[in-house]
């Protein structure tokens, strides 16, 4: 659903989806505020400071938020993100990646959201796989008491395809919108 650059909610949901969680999230946000929706690579620049209320969401990959700097280097009135990943938003500290991501002041003027995606170990790339075998051999050496929930989920649904992604877990973030 491609809206056209001046829609009147100047609101635009704008996305950079490796494996697709993110894309899918980006999608159900944009359709519940009535939001324009663009994949980054299809949006300029100079769009993005048309609206006033951006939402950005990127995946989580090695500390990093996949392609924040489209919308850190061009500054709306209201930035919101929202991340994907593995790990369980609830029991997960952000404060690093936030950090690395984000100056003071800009972590400051940006509201962030921590959503929960998914993986297909099937659909990975050479790289991708690599990493997450590295991972996978360091959870393994840990003893069993030393093993988080997450830990176990990771090592118990290694190599298969998990998919963590809920509708409902973008209702913060709407309202948020919503209220602004």
């Amino acid at each position: 659903m491609e809206v056209g650059i001046y829609d009147m909610n100047n609101i635009a949901v704008i996305y950079k989806s490796k494996h697709g969680t993110t894309k899918q999230y980006a999608q159900w946000i944009a359709e519940e505020l009535g939001a324009s929706l663009f994949e980054a690579s299809s949006i300029k620049h100079s769009q993005v400071a048309v609206y006033d209320t951006v939402i950005y969401g990127g995946g989580l990959y090695a500390g990093g938020i996949d392609g924040i700097k489209l919308v850190t280097k061009n500054r709306s009135k209201s930035l919101i993100v929202f991340t994907v990943g593995l790990a369980d938003p609830n029991t997960t500290d952000y404060a690093d990646i936030l950090t690395k991501n984000f100056t003071q002041e800009q972590l400051s003027k940006t509201k962030v959201f921590h959503l929960r995606g998914g993986i297909d170990y099937k659909k990975l790339g050479v790289v991708d796989k690599s990493l997450m075998a590295i991972l996978r051999k360091m959870a393994a050496k840990k003893k069993q008491a030393e093993l988080s929930d997450e830990d176990k989920v990771f090592l118990d649904t290694y190599g298969g395809k998990l998919d963590f992604t809920n509708q409902p877990a973008i209702k913060p973030l709407v309202d948020y919108v919503r209220a602004l």
